[in-house]
């Protein structure tokens, strides 16, 4: 079969993706609905944007910690039980964030809601990669798979910033908080077989993951994707903020990118199919940072969606080639173990840059935040030349 042509999926391994997409859906639009109600409230309560920023990286600084033990609990215990800790982590994090809503609880909520959304996805991840039969099948599996987080920020945000115009902060999280029981249910659906875990304790170590060919720049590449990433998710609220814009123009905002993301990855097998996995990373990213750059010159708040969904359909490409790359070079036991390194790398990025990007934002204003991380991509996608000797199966 020529590069790039996906393999059908087949009626029975399609439910299988399907019920694994609605999961996901279900789980991390609550998450993402989490953290824009949270960055918003903190914001109403007069904290400052390092604050705020501060308490948006910690969606991400559990995932930290938690990433590497989540995918080695997957290599040994496959989907279900991390799926059901998940469920249990996030659901406590947004009742105790409508109980109390204070800025020690609001991290809390953050923490919890990312850690459960974090290790779960890596579960998921490492199930629907072993479900599929070939390298051509296995990409087209994850570029279903990377739907489900774009639908997720298309529905968390929009639906958050209706729900906090009309009902207030309180009812967004209790309306959020069965959401994640969703993800749990159809989880039970679900046949494990030979993507079960292996209930051994790996063999090796995690440095010996990291020598793996090509695995450091494929690292690389995923975390100029996700600096982009959180920049646009954090700076968005702050634009607008000072913009005067209603918290439901702001989460349409964030959803316009989310929709690029989920129209892309739709068209991510007919890109495949002409054009090499390395070319397609390097090109995505490098045009993210020209747009980033750009972003600040969007004049009204409809310039603001067509710039976002623009941007989210450039990211969109890159994390359906990435996972498929991964696998390809990673050894079979330890694919779970290697989905954890690549989001340690990426929430590590996560916690840090929107504490930095607050205190710069202070400093220099948004348009200076937009261009300075605007170059970094731009410049550091040049990294993706490397892969392009990295094995192409199927």
């Amino acid at each position: 079969m020529p590069a790039g042509r996906a393999d059908p999926l087949g009626h029975r391994l399609g439910w299988q993706i399907a019920r694994s997409i609605a999961g996901q859906v279900c789980l991390h639009a609550a998450m993402a609905g989490a953290r824009l109600t949270t960055a918003l409230l903190a914001l109403s309560q007069g904290y400052s944007k390092t604050a705020v920023g501060a308490l948006v990286a910690q969606f991400a600084l559990m995932q930290v910690f938690l990433a590497l033990p989540a995918g080695r609990f997957a290599d040994r215990n496959g989907l279900k039980r991390p799926i059901t800790y998940s469920v249990i982590a996030a659901i406590t994090g947004l009742c105790l964030a409508a109980a109390w809503p204070t800025y020690p609880v609001l991290c809390l909520c953050a923490l919890l809601c990312g850690g459960a959304t974090g290790a779960a996805a890596i579960a998921l991840q490492r199930h629907v990669g072993r479900l599929a039969q070939t390298p051509a099948q296995r990409r087209t599996v994850f570029t279903w798979v990377a739907t489900a987080p774009a639908m997720a920020i298309v529905i968390g945000p929009a639906a958050a910033g209706f729900i906090i115009d009309h009902a207030g902060f309180r009812a967004a999280f209790l309306i959020m908080a069965p959401w994640p029981i969703a993800a749990w249910l159809l989880s039970r659906m679900a046949t494990e077989g030979a993507t079960g875990g292996t209930g051994a304790k790996p063999a090796g170590t995690t440095w010996d993951l990291l020598r793996a060919p090509y695995m450091s720049v494929l690292l690389l590449m995923n975390l100029f994707m996700s600096i982009s990433w959180e920049l646009h998710a954090f700076m968005v609220p702050v634009l607008g903020h000072e913009r005067g814009l209603h918290a439901s123009q702001i989460g349409t905002i964030l959803a316009c990118c989310a929709t690029g993301v989920a129209a892309v990855r739709i068209a991510v097998p007919l890109f495949a199919a002409h054009l090499a996995e390395w070319l397609l990373i390097t090109l995505a990213v490098a045009f993210a940072g020209v747009l980033i750059m750009a972003y600040p010159f969007a004049p009204s708040t409809l310039a603001m969606c067509v710039g976002s969904a623009l941007i989210g359909m450039t990211l969109g490409c890159v994390q359906p080639m990435v996972l498929s790359m991964l696998h390809q070079i990673t050894p079979a036991d330890r694919q779970g173990e290697a989905l954890a390194i690549r989001m340690m790398t990426v929430n590590a990025s996560a916690v840090t840059i929107p504490i930095v990007l607050g205190a710069v934002t202070a400093i220099s204003g948004p348009a200076g935040v937009f261009w300075a991380m605007g170059m970094v991509t731009l410049v550091g996608s040049t990294l993706g030349r490397r892969l392009r000797c990295a094995p192409r199966h199927g």
